[in-house]
């Protein structure tokens, strides 16, 4: 069945941004959220804005948008489309698409953050022997951060100053370690004993943090770093995932899931403690997260048990706990991303 726990899909990326306006009301302020929707054959690129859909792809080749940032009056998403052979790294500026990768391999363009007049995307590229490289695309020109020999995933980006920091895994050639890379320089979260990756990164101040999972050979736990300390969310009885990570005031906010035994919850820590954004009645995942003043935004999916056992996966979208749909639950839909201006 397709109920598969994300944290075993090597190709699912979602990230945070800071809202720097998080002190201000939300009065006049837009939600968007990016994603994909099937349209029978494949999947299509989609950006919502304040929950009116707009298709980034023509739904001629499988596409998906994993990351969204909003600069100025531009509207800046990252992800990727089939060639008819091969997946090929994309970034859309106003839903005008410009490729990052040539298709000769698979890539994928997982996160996109914009600092000033710099548009940096992260991601990953296969090589000829089929090992993710990681990429970083500042203005389009690209820097590998691994040299390829073992396999690698990048999920997030963030700026602070001239700093860039971007974080995912790398393989030991037996287990993936979690890493951040500051500047194209590798600093390792887990010692390699462990399967692990950092699905998010957050810069507070003089503070990185990480959000990720790990696991010993049993369920995956979510877990957060701050300066390389890590704090546990869950206790390994069940498959979790710590998605994604924004930090407002002195309060950590990590959204993710866990299972309950039966179906995956939807989930969102601030400071450690749990809150259900999803009863359990289904398989529900959040994927990333956004702060702005007292408001706290949430996307993600939950299926609807419509149309077949577990029924179609409808994207949505949480404001302070409370649901919206996105699309109409007659076919599978997912969010990846959300950012509030």
């Amino acid at each position: 069945m397709k109920k598969i726990f994300l944290v075993a899909v090597s190709t699912v990326l979602f990230s945070c941004s800071k809202d720097d306006s998080a002190t201000e009301t939300n009065t006049g302020k837009s939600v968007y959220a990016v994603g994909q929707e099937y349209n029978g054959t494949n999947n299509v690129a989609k950006l919502w804005k304040s929950g009116v859909a707009t298709n980034l792809t023509d739904g001629s080749q499988d596409a998906m948008a994993r990351s969204v940032y909003v600069s100025g009056n531009d509207v800046y998403v990252a992800g990727y489309e089939e060639n008819g052979t091969n997946d090929v790294a994309k970034l859309w500026k106003n839903g005008v698409a410009t490729a990052l990768t040539d298709g000769n391999h698979r890539a994928y363009a997982t996160a996109v953050f914009v600092s000033g007049n710099d548009v940096y995307v992260t991601g990953y590229e296969y090589n000829s022997n089929n090992m993710g490289v990681v990429k970083l695309w500042k203005n389009g020109v690209v820097t590998d951060l691994t040299d390829g020999t073992l396999s690698a995933s990048a999920y997030s980006v963030f700026v602070s100053g001239n700093d860039v920091f971007v974080s995912g895994r790398e393989s030991n050639g037996t287990k993936n370690i979690a890493k951040i890379w500051k500047n194209g320089v590798a600093t390792s979260l887990t010692d390699g004993s462990e399967h692990a990756e950092a699905k998010s990164v957050f810069i507070s101040g003089n503070d990185v943090y990480a959000s990720g999972q790990v696991s010993n050979g049993g369920p995956y736990v979510a877990k957060f770093w701050k300066n390389g300390e890590v704090t546990a969310f869950t206790d390994g009885s069940y498959q979790a995932a710590a998605e994604s990570i924004c930090v407002s005031e002195n309060d950590v906010y990590v959204a993710g899931y866990e299972y309950n035994g039966t179906k995956s919850v939807a989930k969102v820590w601030k400071n450690g403690v749990a809150t259900d954004l999803t009863d359990g009645n289904q398989y529900a995942y959040a994927n990333s997260i956004y702060v702005s003043g007292n408001d706290v935004y949430v996307s993600g999916t939950e299926y609807n048990g419509v149309g077949g056992e577990d029924g179609f996966s409808v994207a949505k979208l949480w404001k302070n706990g409370v649901a919206t749909n996105l699309t109409n639950g007659t076919t599978d839909a997912y969010v990846s991303a959300v950012f509030v201006k």
